[in-house]
Protein backbone atom coordinates (compact mmCIF):
# COMPACT_ATOMS: atom_id res chain seq x y z
CA UNK A 1 0.00 0.00 0.00
CA UNK A 2 1.00 3.47 -0.55
CA UNK A 3 1.47 5.86 2.06
CA UNK A 4 -1.35 8.00 0.34
CA UNK A 5 -3.61 4.82 0.09
CA UNK A 6 -2.87 4.31 4.03
CA UNK A 7 -2.75 7.70 4.92
CA UNK A 8 -6.61 7.86 3.25
CA UNK A 9 -7.26 4.49 4.89
CA UNK A 10 -6.58 6.28 8.25
CA UNK A 11 -8.56 9.09 7.79
CA UNK A 12 -11.69 6.87 6.78
CA UNK A 13 -10.91 4.28 9.73
CA UNK A 14 -10.72 7.55 12.02
CA UNK A 15 -13.94 8.55 10.61
CA UNK A 16 -15.31 5.56 11.60
CA UNK A 17 -14.08 6.02 15.28
CA UNK A 18 -11.09 5.81 17.31
CA UNK A 19 -8.22 8.13 16.90
CA UNK A 20 -5.63 8.44 13.96
CA UNK A 21 -3.03 7.44 16.05
CA UNK A 22 -4.70 4.14 16.76
CA UNK A 23 -6.19 3.45 13.37
CA UNK A 24 -2.71 4.31 11.93
CA UNK A 25 -1.37 1.54 14.22
CA UNK A 26 -3.58 -1.05 13.35
CA UNK A 27 -3.76 -0.33 9.48
CA UNK A 28 0.33 -0.75 9.41
CA UNK A 29 0.37 -3.53 11.78
CA UNK A 30 1.11 -7.17 11.32
CA UNK A 31 -1.08 -9.37 8.71
CA UNK A 32 -4.05 -11.12 10.66
CA UNK A 33 -5.59 -14.38 9.16
CA UNK A 34 -7.54 -17.05 10.42
CA UNK A 35 -6.07 -20.08 12.77
CA UNK A 36 -5.43 -23.45 11.28
CA UNK A 37 -7.17 -26.51 13.34
CA UNK A 38 -6.28 -29.92 12.65
CA UNK A 39 -9.30 -31.99 11.68
CA UNK A 40 -8.72 -34.38 14.46
CA UNK A 41 -8.76 -31.77 17.25
CA UNK A 42 -5.91 -32.17 20.35
CA UNK A 43 -7.22 -33.54 23.41
CA UNK A 44 -6.40 -31.31 26.19
CA UNK A 45 -9.65 -32.58 28.79
CA UNK A 46 -8.10 -35.07 32.07
CA UNK A 47 -9.88 -38.18 30.21
CA UNK A 48 -7.33 -37.57 26.90
CA UNK A 49 -4.63 -36.03 28.73
CA UNK A 50 -4.80 -37.05 32.49
CA UNK A 51 -2.21 -35.77 34.66
CA UNK A 52 0.96 -37.71 34.38
CA UNK A 53 0.95 -40.69 37.50
CA UNK A 54 4.29 -39.17 38.92
CA UNK A 55 2.61 -36.18 39.40
CA UNK A 56 0.15 -37.92 41.50
CA UNK A 57 2.55 -39.95 43.55
CA UNK A 58 3.21 -39.17 47.11
CA UNK A 59 7.07 -38.67 47.12
CA UNK A 60 8.23 -35.89 46.53
CA UNK A 61 5.13 -35.53 46.95
CA UNK A 62 1.57 -35.31 45.18
CA UNK A 63 0.02 -32.13 42.84
CA UNK A 64 -3.29 -33.11 44.40
CA UNK A 65 -4.10 -31.12 46.73
CA UNK A 66 -2.74 -28.07 45.41
CA UNK A 67 -5.17 -28.66 41.84
CA UNK A 68 -7.24 -25.60 41.26
CA UNK A 69 -9.51 -26.03 38.63
CA UNK A 70 -12.94 -25.20 39.93
CA UNK A 71 -15.77 -27.79 39.52
CA UNK A 72 -17.57 -25.66 37.36
CA UNK A 73 -15.22 -25.10 34.53
CA UNK A 74 -13.40 -28.41 33.85
CA UNK A 75 -11.08 -28.47 30.54
CA UNK A 76 -12.87 -29.63 27.59
CA UNK A 77 -10.98 -30.09 24.19
CA UNK A 78 -13.34 -27.75 22.13
CA UNK A 79 -13.10 -25.56 25.65
CA UNK A 80 -9.43 -25.40 25.73
CA UNK A 81 -9.23 -25.31 21.59
CA UNK A 82 -10.89 -22.08 21.48
CA UNK A 83 -8.87 -21.17 24.57
CA UNK A 84 -5.93 -21.68 22.33
CA UNK A 85 -7.42 -19.53 19.40
CA UNK A 86 -7.85 -16.33 21.51
CA UNK A 87 -4.64 -16.70 23.73
CA UNK A 88 -2.89 -16.36 20.35
CA UNK A 89 -5.43 -13.60 18.63
CA UNK A 90 -3.92 -10.31 18.55
CA UNK A 91 -7.69 -9.27 17.83
CA UNK A 92 -7.96 -9.47 22.02
CA UNK A 93 -5.94 -6.15 22.06
CA UNK A 94 -7.04 -2.49 21.07
CA UNK A 95 -4.46 -2.13 18.38
CA UNK A 96 -4.37 -5.98 16.99
CA UNK A 97 -1.02 -6.34 18.07
CA UNK A 98 -0.60 -7.92 21.25
CA UNK A 99 -2.15 -11.52 21.94
CA UNK A 100 -1.51 -12.72 25.41
CA UNK A 101 1.14 -15.17 23.32
CA UNK A 102 2.89 -11.92 23.03
CA UNK A 103 4.30 -11.94 26.72
CA UNK A 104 3.75 -16.13 27.40
CA UNK A 105 6.25 -17.24 24.90
CA UNK A 106 5.38 -21.02 24.72
CA UNK A 107 9.58 -21.26 23.89
CA UNK A 108 10.09 -19.66 27.18
CA UNK A 109 7.77 -22.00 29.17
CA UNK A 110 4.55 -19.57 28.26
CA UNK A 111 6.92 -16.83 29.89
CA UNK A 112 9.62 -14.32 28.93
CA UNK A 113 12.77 -13.21 29.13
CA UNK A 114 12.02 -9.43 29.52
CA UNK A 115 12.43 -7.22 32.91
CA UNK A 116 9.39 -5.39 32.66
CA UNK A 117 6.70 -6.56 30.79
CA UNK A 118 5.59 -4.63 27.86
CA UNK A 119 2.46 -3.75 26.68
CA UNK A 120 0.74 -0.86 24.38
CA UNK A 121 2.48 2.19 23.04
CA UNK A 122 5.91 0.37 24.10
CA UNK A 123 4.96 1.46 27.75
CA UNK A 124 6.14 -1.40 30.43
CA UNK A 125 4.59 -2.70 33.74
CA UNK A 126 6.81 -2.53 37.11
CA UNK A 127 7.03 -6.14 37.14
CA UNK A 128 8.09 -9.02 34.71
CA UNK A 129 5.55 -11.83 33.32
CA UNK A 130 4.92 -14.06 35.11
CA UNK A 131 5.29 -18.23 33.37
CA UNK A 132 2.03 -19.97 33.25
CA UNK A 133 3.31 -23.76 32.99
CA UNK A 134 1.97 -25.93 35.67
CA UNK A 135 -0.57 -22.95 36.56
CA UNK A 136 -3.49 -25.29 37.39
CA UNK A 137 -1.28 -26.18 40.48
CA UNK A 138 -2.09 -23.85 43.37
CA UNK A 139 -3.91 -24.86 46.35
CA UNK A 140 -4.84 -21.05 46.41
CA UNK A 141 -5.94 -20.19 43.40
CA UNK A 142 -5.56 -17.03 43.39
CA UNK A 143 -3.15 -15.08 40.80
CA UNK A 144 -0.92 -12.48 39.37
CA UNK A 145 2.20 -12.00 41.57
CA UNK A 146 0.27 -10.11 44.47
CA UNK A 147 -2.37 -12.46 43.70
CA UNK A 148 -5.27 -9.56 43.42
CA UNK A 149 -7.20 -12.08 41.29
CA UNK A 150 -9.55 -14.35 43.12
CA UNK A 151 -9.09 -17.34 40.40
CA UNK A 152 -7.65 -18.10 36.65
CA UNK A 153 -10.89 -16.69 35.65
CA UNK A 154 -10.65 -13.75 37.35
CA UNK A 155 -7.47 -12.82 36.07
CA UNK A 156 -7.50 -13.68 32.56
CA UNK A 157 -9.92 -10.19 31.54
CA UNK A 158 -7.39 -8.16 33.58
CA UNK A 159 -4.98 -7.88 31.36
CA UNK A 160 -7.41 -7.60 28.14
CA UNK A 161 -9.22 -4.64 30.05
CA UNK A 162 -5.62 -3.11 31.52
CA UNK A 163 -4.81 0.36 29.36
CA UNK A 164 -1.12 -0.64 30.19
CA UNK A 165 -1.45 -3.99 28.48
CA UNK A 166 -4.25 -4.76 26.17
CA UNK A 167 -6.65 -1.79 26.25
CA UNK A 168 -9.43 -3.82 25.17
CA UNK A 169 -13.35 -3.15 26.68
CA UNK A 170 -14.86 -6.24 27.17
CA UNK A 171 -18.07 -5.02 25.05
CA UNK A 172 -16.21 -3.59 22.25
CA UNK A 173 -14.15 -7.14 22.71
CA UNK A 174 -16.99 -9.78 22.11
CA UNK A 175 -18.82 -7.54 19.51
CA UNK A 176 -15.09 -7.48 17.48
CA UNK A 177 -15.33 -11.46 17.74
CA UNK A 178 -18.50 -11.67 17.22
CA UNK A 179 -18.38 -10.25 14.20
CA UNK A 180 -14.95 -12.20 13.39
CA UNK A 181 -15.97 -15.36 10.92
CA UNK A 182 -14.06 -17.91 12.51
CA UNK A 183 -15.08 -17.41 15.86
CA UNK A 184 -18.73 -18.39 15.95
CA UNK A 185 -18.31 -22.16 15.37
CA UNK A 186 -15.79 -21.89 18.20
CA UNK A 187 -18.05 -20.97 20.62
CA UNK A 188 -20.63 -22.77 19.40
CA UNK A 189 -18.67 -26.30 19.43
CA UNK A 190 -17.61 -24.55 23.27
CA UNK A 191 -20.73 -23.89 24.75
CA UNK A 192 -23.93 -24.61 22.14
CA UNK A 193 -24.50 -21.16 21.06
CA UNK A 194 -22.20 -18.95 18.90
CA UNK A 195 -23.01 -15.99 21.57
CA UNK A 196 -19.49 -14.19 22.70
CA UNK A 197 -19.56 -12.98 26.67
CA UNK A 198 -16.67 -12.14 28.38
CA UNK A 199 -17.78 -15.26 30.94
CA UNK A 200 -17.06 -17.74 28.08
CA UNK A 201 -13.65 -16.15 26.60
CA UNK A 202 -12.50 -16.38 30.94
CA UNK A 203 -13.57 -19.53 30.62
CA UNK A 204 -12.06 -20.81 27.59
CA UNK A 205 -8.61 -19.46 28.04
CA UNK A 206 -8.78 -20.57 31.62
CA UNK A 207 -9.26 -24.04 30.36
CA UNK A 208 -6.59 -23.98 27.95
CA UNK A 209 -3.79 -21.93 30.06
CA UNK A 210 -4.74 -25.48 32.83
CA UNK A 211 -4.15 -27.32 30.12
CA UNK A 212 -0.35 -26.44 29.97
CA UNK A 213 0.93 -29.10 32.16
CA UNK A 214 4.56 -29.33 31.53
CA UNK A 215 5.66 -32.94 32.85
CA UNK A 216 8.59 -34.41 30.86
CA UNK A 217 11.62 -32.70 31.93
CA UNK A 218 14.82 -35.15 32.56
CA UNK A 219 13.86 -34.77 36.16
CA UNK A 220 10.08 -36.65 35.31
CA UNK A 221 12.38 -38.91 33.61
CA UNK A 222 13.81 -40.19 37.09
CA UNK A 223 9.93 -41.56 37.54
CA UNK A 224 8.65 -42.21 34.20
CA UNK A 225 8.61 -46.01 35.04
CA UNK A 226 6.15 -45.89 37.57
CA UNK A 227 8.38 -48.04 39.61
CA UNK A 228 11.19 -46.96 42.11
CA UNK A 229 12.42 -43.53 40.91
CA UNK A 230 16.07 -44.22 38.57
CA UNK A 231 17.99 -41.36 40.09
CA UNK A 232 20.77 -42.60 37.81
CA UNK A 233 19.45 -40.99 34.88
CA UNK A 234 20.80 -38.12 36.54
CA UNK A 235 24.71 -37.40 36.39
CA UNK A 236 26.08 -36.78 39.29
CA UNK A 237 26.23 -32.75 39.74
CA UNK A 238 22.46 -33.22 39.40
CA UNK A 239 21.98 -35.54 41.88
CA UNK A 240 23.72 -33.77 44.39
CA UNK A 241 21.64 -30.78 43.36
CA UNK A 242 18.82 -32.75 43.93
CA UNK A 243 19.70 -33.31 47.39
CA UNK A 244 20.25 -29.65 48.38
CA UNK A 245 17.42 -28.74 47.15
CA UNK A 246 15.09 -31.57 48.88
CA UNK A 247 17.50 -31.69 52.24
CA UNK A 248 16.40 -29.59 54.86
CA UNK A 249 19.45 -29.16 56.40
CA UNK A 250 20.90 -28.16 52.89
CA UNK A 251 19.09 -25.57 50.94
CA UNK A 252 15.61 -26.79 51.64
CA UNK A 253 13.96 -25.41 48.59
CA UNK A 254 11.56 -28.39 48.59
CA UNK A 255 10.02 -26.47 51.99
CA UNK A 256 8.27 -23.94 49.29
CA UNK A 257 8.43 -25.41 46.26
CA UNK A 258 6.47 -28.19 46.54
CA UNK A 259 5.34 -31.33 45.30
CA UNK A 260 6.98 -33.21 42.34
CA UNK A 261 5.60 -30.01 39.96
CA UNK A 262 7.89 -27.14 42.06
CA UNK A 263 4.97 -25.53 43.05
CA UNK A 264 4.78 -22.79 45.50
CA UNK A 265 2.34 -23.65 48.27
CA UNK A 266 1.55 -19.81 49.16
CA UNK A 267 2.38 -15.90 48.85
CA UNK A 268 5.66 -15.10 50.63
CA UNK A 269 8.47 -12.85 51.53
CA UNK A 270 11.59 -13.97 50.70
CA UNK A 271 13.34 -10.37 52.03
CA UNK A 272 14.24 -9.28 49.08
CA UNK A 273 14.48 -5.69 50.85
CA UNK A 274 15.20 -4.82 54.34
CA UNK A 275 11.88 -2.61 53.70
CA UNK A 276 9.62 -3.72 50.28
CA UNK A 277 9.35 -1.36 48.13
CA UNK A 278 6.52 -3.74 46.20
CA UNK A 279 4.19 -4.64 49.10
CA UNK A 280 2.65 -7.53 46.49
CA UNK A 281 0.03 -9.69 48.22
CA UNK A 282 0.57 -7.15 51.29
CA UNK A 283 3.60 -7.14 53.45
CA UNK A 284 6.01 -8.07 50.30
CA UNK A 285 4.81 -11.29 49.68
CA UNK A 286 4.88 -12.82 46.17
CA UNK A 287 3.29 -15.88 44.65
CA UNK A 288 6.42 -17.45 42.78
CA UNK A 289 5.63 -19.67 39.48
CA UNK A 290 6.56 -23.31 38.76
CA UNK A 291 9.92 -23.89 38.51
CA UNK A 292 9.35 -25.71 35.89
CA UNK A 293 11.32 -24.13 32.75
CA UNK A 294 13.17 -21.74 34.98
CA UNK A 295 16.42 -22.21 33.59
CA UNK A 296 15.12 -20.92 30.13
CA UNK A 297 13.19 -17.83 31.49
CA UNK A 298 15.45 -15.15 32.93
CA UNK A 299 15.40 -12.90 34.72
CA UNK A 300 14.24 -13.72 37.86
CA UNK A 301 12.10 -12.17 40.92
CA UNK A 302 8.48 -10.10 39.87
CA UNK A 303 10.65 -7.59 39.03
CA UNK A 304 13.91 -9.45 37.35
CA UNK A 305 16.75 -8.16 39.50
CA UNK A 306 18.53 -11.71 39.29
CA UNK A 307 19.95 -12.10 35.83
CA UNK A 308 20.63 -16.01 36.16
CA UNK A 309 19.92 -18.82 38.63
CA UNK A 310 23.61 -18.73 39.83
CA UNK A 311 22.44 -15.05 41.25
CA UNK A 312 18.99 -16.33 43.07
CA UNK A 313 21.27 -19.42 44.47
CA UNK A 314 23.78 -16.63 45.94
CA UNK A 315 20.17 -14.39 47.53
CA UNK A 316 19.36 -17.65 49.17
CA UNK A 317 22.58 -18.51 50.15
CA UNK A 318 23.57 -15.19 51.52
CA UNK A 319 21.59 -12.39 50.90
CA UNK A 320 18.21 -12.64 52.65
CA UNK A 321 17.47 -9.23 54.32
CA UNK A 322 16.09 -8.87 57.58
CA UNK A 323 12.64 -7.70 56.53
CA UNK A 324 10.16 -7.82 59.54
CA UNK A 325 7.71 -9.94 57.75
CA UNK A 326 10.58 -12.57 56.54
CA UNK A 327 8.60 -16.18 55.87
CA UNK A 328 9.77 -17.83 59.10
CA UNK A 329 10.84 -21.00 57.05
CA UNK A 330 14.07 -18.19 55.77
CA UNK A 331 15.16 -17.40 59.49
CA UNK A 332 17.78 -19.60 61.39
CA UNK A 333 17.13 -20.55 64.79
CA UNK A 334 18.33 -17.35 66.47
CA UNK A 335 15.42 -15.30 64.13
CA UNK A 336 18.35 -13.98 62.00
CA UNK A 337 18.06 -14.27 58.03
CA UNK A 338 18.58 -18.08 57.62
CA UNK A 339 22.39 -18.22 55.93
CA UNK A 340 23.02 -21.51 54.08
CA UNK A 341 26.90 -21.68 53.51
CA UNK A 342 27.03 -23.82 50.39
CA UNK A 343 30.23 -24.42 49.09
CA UNK A 344 31.00 -22.77 45.47
CA UNK A 345 30.68 -26.59 44.11
CA UNK A 346 27.54 -27.07 45.98
CA UNK A 347 25.89 -23.64 44.27
CA UNK A 348 26.23 -24.87 40.87
CA UNK A 349 24.84 -28.68 41.89
CA UNK A 350 21.87 -26.48 42.37
CA UNK A 351 22.16 -24.52 39.37
CA UNK A 352 22.58 -27.62 37.46
CA UNK A 353 19.91 -29.58 38.72
CA UNK A 354 17.13 -27.08 38.23
CA UNK A 355 18.12 -27.14 34.45
CA UNK A 356 17.10 -30.36 35.09
CA UNK A 357 13.36 -29.18 35.32
CA UNK A 358 13.71 -27.57 31.60
CA UNK A 359 11.22 -29.92 29.13
CA UNK A 360 11.85 -29.70 25.56
CA UNK A 361 8.50 -31.73 24.24
CA UNK A 362 6.86 -29.04 26.37
CA UNK A 363 8.75 -25.73 24.59
CA UNK A 364 7.16 -27.56 21.53
CA UNK A 365 3.87 -29.16 21.63
CA UNK A 366 1.93 -28.33 18.48
CA UNK A 367 -1.84 -28.60 20.17
CA UNK A 368 -0.06 -25.48 22.64
CA UNK A 369 1.65 -23.61 19.98
CA UNK A 370 0.66 -20.64 17.49
CA UNK A 371 -2.46 -21.75 15.57
CA UNK A 372 -2.40 -18.61 12.63
CA UNK A 373 0.02 -19.03 9.77
CA UNK A 374 0.58 -15.79 9.13
CA UNK A 375 2.93 -14.96 12.32
CA UNK A 376 0.49 -11.88 13.53
CA UNK A 377 1.91 -12.30 17.26
CA UNK A 378 5.43 -11.03 18.39
CA UNK A 379 7.31 -10.67 21.25
CA UNK A 380 7.39 -7.61 22.72
CA UNK A 381 10.46 -6.37 24.24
Amino acid sequence: MSRRALGALVLLLAACGGSAEDTALRAAGPPLCEPVLPAMRYGYSDADAPIPRHFLASTPGTVAFTENTPPENPITNPGATLGRVLFYDVRLSADDRIACASCHRQALGFGDTVRFSPGLNGRHSARRTMALANARFYEYGRYFWDERASSLEAQILQPIQDTLEMGMQLDALAQKLSATPYYPALFTAAFGSPEVTSDRIAIALAQFVRSLVSAESRFDAVFATGGAPDYSLLNEQEREGLRIFNDAGGAGCVNCHRTIAQVADKANNIGLDVVSKDTGAGVGRFKPPSLRNVAIRPPYMHDGRFATLGEVVQFYDSGIEDNPDLDPRLRAADGSPRRLRLEREQRDALVSFLNTLTDPAFLKAEKFSDPFPCGAVKALD
